[in-house]
């Protein structure tokens, strides 16, 4: 692919530079996850004194694969140059040192005659904690309640929206469930690690997520919601609040006009 193409040869180029220390990918190729169509997320870790210098040669090392029809340089993270090459293929590249690096990612090493890299893990990178497992939980029982609220009013285009943002966090939390050490990465990673009837049916939510028939939609979210109810109970049986809040916008939606009951729907938590 042309993404090994590019990296083959920015690599080979960064390689001469004296201020780099080390050269990694993140993203999806640093986790061998990437297609044709992903972005190359390139990371160069330099010296810290040599750091201004190294980033006025960046867009040179860049174009050691093809011409740049743009580039953006901007900050979130670290320097990062954001560019996009003639033959339309992404990347990002980031400028470390060993004090800014953020090792929140899988990666992988291309170039680290040092060594400097080996004590900086990879494992377990991608699995939310507990705590953030818990808010994500607490979001979608919120964004449902939203969606209530604007089901309820009339507004289809909002109700919508906090459907959407439901399917946001639900993404994350179910991914916990099938494929926890991806569980970071939400809807991105849906297709490739829920089970197949639960994504068929997630593809559906989000052919019903519209202005006529986002009822269908949240009729399917509380379907998935009591499939998952023993797991649930389990996952957060320390998280009290978690669940009652879930079970109690579940009940107050299945009683919403048009969102038919479908046996014990409401009852997430089981009989009391």
């Amino acid at each position: 692919m042309r993404q090994e193409e590019a990296v083959q040869d920015i690599t080979a180029s960064l390689k001469k530079d004296p201020a780099v220390r080390s050269i990694f990918l993140k993203g999806s190729m640093g986790r061998n996850d990437h297609d044709a169509y992903s972005d190359i997320d390139l990371y160069c870790m330099v010296e810290e004194k040599e750091e201004q210098a190294f980033l006025k040669r960046r867009i040179d090392h860049l174009k050691a694969y093809k011409e740049l029809i743009f580039t953006d340089d901007i900050f979130i993270i670290a320097p990062q140059i954001i560019g996009v090459y003639e033959d339309h293929l992404h990347i990002d590249l980031f400028t470390v040192t060993e004090a800014t690096f953020q090792n929140k990612d899988y990666f992988t090493v291309l170039y680290d005659p040092d060594g400097i890299m080996d004590p900086f893990g990879t494992e377990g990178k991608l699995t939310l904690t507990k705590t953030a497992l818990t808010e994500h939980m607490l979001d979608v029982s919120w964004f449902l309640f939203q969606y209530w609220k604007a089901a309820a009013r009339g507004s289809a285009v909002w109700a919508v929206e906090m459907l959407r943002h439901v399917m946001r966090y639900l993404a994350n939390v179910l991914l916990y469930k099938y494929e926890p050490d991806r569980s970071v990465l939400g809807l991105k990673a849906l297709p490739k690690y829920l089970p197949e009837d639960k994504r068929f049916r997630i593809e559906a939510i989000y052919e019903w997520m519209t202005p006529s028939l986002h009822r269908k939609a949240a009729r399917e979210i509380l379907l998935l919601l009591k499939e998952e109810g023993d797991w649930i109970r389990h996952v957060f049986s320390e998280e009290e609040k978690a669940v009652v809040f879930m079970e109690s916008v579940v009940v107050l939606l299945s009683e919403e006009p048009g969102i038919e009951r479908d046996g014990e729907l409401p009852i997430i938590r089981g009989n009391r």
